[in-house]
């Protein structure tokens, strides 16, 4: 009898500690995959059903509808995802900064709650992914075939490349099973799964060629129309700058146009637009379609090892993608299909399937949250806050109202000034200040200065502001009508308290405050 009685105290004890044990984390992260590009966030694309494996997880998990990057291009995103900070904090303003390999914070904390940690796929951060105990990592972009990997344990960084076969898409997921399978199991794990895809240039697997060949995608009615989008920081004073802002996707732009750079044959006008999105929108989405069937494969390996209910699975895009809206393309800008990122979160032991959250959250939260579904405690040094209480079905207290975005780098790849702005869940405050924050002494050492027209030139001050409760496709700029003078004060007020709070001021940058100074109460 009192042998039983130990051998049922040991097994209780084994299902307590079973009990207690933090999850495993997936943080699954493509690169440039809009929410409007999933068919459970609804829109346009939602008939093309693109997305079923992304759908189903979003039913049996947590959907989240107001999730913002605050600068809109990988490096500065994924700097926020993984320090909780923003730019100015974690010191990543563009796509040329590197992170500081000291500031890798989310897999350090991890490490120490006692979490194998570990990075696949896309890194673009530059330096050397340190703070993990493992990482296969593209260089740079990486390639969509037969791509590269620095790999740990190959030799000293840069120079540990290791070469494989196949389309990037199939070749992460691969190496994701691979690296879960070969996992001590007595401890959780923290998986960074990144994909290249669906970023430009939007080269898929050929078994996708079929794929929507056969089929008209719907199309945004801002591609051809919009008579009061924009201002003259977007447009110039009487149109003048509309063939060289923003790329574009009908023949529009005179640089970089779709219309070039996809097509064979040249087409002008709305045959132009039609054409060019045509062709844009079906190479994206067959790049969404493979990494979608690949996380139909990766969620069933995960369930046929007995994996799956003790996994919180996180799928999120490093920001949005403008798939020809106002006859855009390509992210950095702070329009909604931009600046909106996915985020879908699967976890049985405390999600109720099917749910569905407004909470206004940015990418400075992501290592927070993690971090508290881990065990831990976000720390102070982090600017994010958690919102695990939301993932419980409980309510967050004291939650921001308005959260802020700064895109930086001015002109340089799509012709896209530099701006920052607030947004709240109904309204939309933005300040185009159209000049990049280098000194023009330093163009010379800066290589980007030498391939676009135009970086060291100022673009005009303007502001925009958009009802997005009655305007949700932003295609409407209010800020002169004096319905909105006082919601637009309240915007201005709490966009100049969180530049302050989150040390986004330009107190370094003296000729953009000045701007800044001269143009507040336009």
């Amino acid at each position: 009898m009192r042998s039983a009685l130990i051998v049922l105290a040991i097994a209780a004890m084994f299902q307590s500690a079973s009990a207690q044990r933090p999850p495993n984390i997936i943080f699954i992260m493509s690169d440039d995959h809009a929410a409007h590009a999933i068919g459970a966030y609804g829109g346009r694309l939602s008939e093309l059903n693109p997305t079923p494996n992304l759908d189903r997880l979003a039913d049996r998990g947590i959907r989240f509808e107001n999730v913002f990057c605050n600068n809109s291009i990988c490096t500065p995103s994924r700097a926020s995802i993984i320090t909780g900070q923003y730019p100015q904090t974690n010191g990543v303003l563009d796509l040329d900064i590197p992170l500081d390999p000291e500031k890798q914070y989310l897999p350090q904390e991890l490490r120490r709650l006692g979490y194998s940690t570990a990075v696949i796929g896309k890194w673009h951060l530059h330096t050397e992914p340190v703070a993990f105990d493992y990482y296969k990592v593209l260089p740079g972009q990486g390639k969509y075939f037969d791509p590269d990997f620095h790999e740990k344990g190959k030799g000293p960084w840069p120079n540990n490349r290791v070469s494989s076969n196949g389309h990037s898409t199939d070749v992460i997921t691969d190496l994701a099973i691979e690296y879960i399978d070969s996992l001590d199991k007595s401890k959780p794990f923290f998986l960074m799964h990144h994909y290249k895809a669906p970023h430009d240039m939007f080269e898929y697997a050929p078994r996708y060629e079929e794929y929507l060949a056969a089929t008209e995608i719907p199309e945004p009615s801002s591609l051809y129309y919009q008579p009061n989008w924009g201002s003259i920081g977007t447009r110039g004073k009487d149109d003048a700058l509309e063939s060289y802002i923003g790329t574009s996707i009908s023949d529009r732009h005179q640089y970089r146009n779709y219309n070039d750079m996809l097509l064979e044959s040249k087409f002008a006008g709305p045959e132009s637009a039609h054409r060019g999105y045509q062709k844009y929108l079906k190479a994206y989405l067959r790049c969404v379609k493979g990494v979608d069937d690949n996380l139909g494969r990766l969620f069933d390996h995960l369930k046929s090892v007995g994996l799956w209910e003790s996994t919180v699975i996180i799928y999120t895009g490093d920001q949005g993608m403008m798939l020809g809206e106002h006859d855009l393309q390509d992210k950095r800008w702070m329009y909604d299909e931009s600046m909106r990122m996915p985020l879908i979160i699967h976890c049985p032991q405390m999600i109720r399937g099917g749910t569905v959250s407004d909470l206004l959250i940015n990418n400075t939260d992501f290592a927070p949250t993690m971090i508290e579904l881990a065990g831990g405690q976000s720390p102070d040094y982090m600017q994010g806050r958690s919102f695990v209480n939301t993932l419980r079905g409980g309510e967050e207290s004291g939650w921001r109202t308005g959260t802020y975005y700064r895109y930086w780098m001015h002109i340089i790849h799509h012709y896209v000034p530099a701006h920052f702005g607030i947004r709240s869940k109904d309204h939309k405050l933005i300040f185009y200040y159209g000049k990049h924050y280098l000194p023009e002494s330093d163009f010379g050492k800066y290589y980007w200065a030498t391939q676009y027209h135009g970086i060291a030139d100022e673009t005009p001050a303007a502001w925009e502001f958009y009802d997005l409760k009655n305007d949700p496709h932003e295609l409407d700029n209010r800020y002169d009508d004096p319905a909105y003078r006082e919601v637009i004060q309240e915007l201005k007020d709490e966009l100049r308290k969180q530049r302050a709070e989150l040390n986004e001021t330009d107190s370094a940058y003296p000729e953009i405050q000045a701007i800044v100074d001269r143009h507040w109460d336009d």
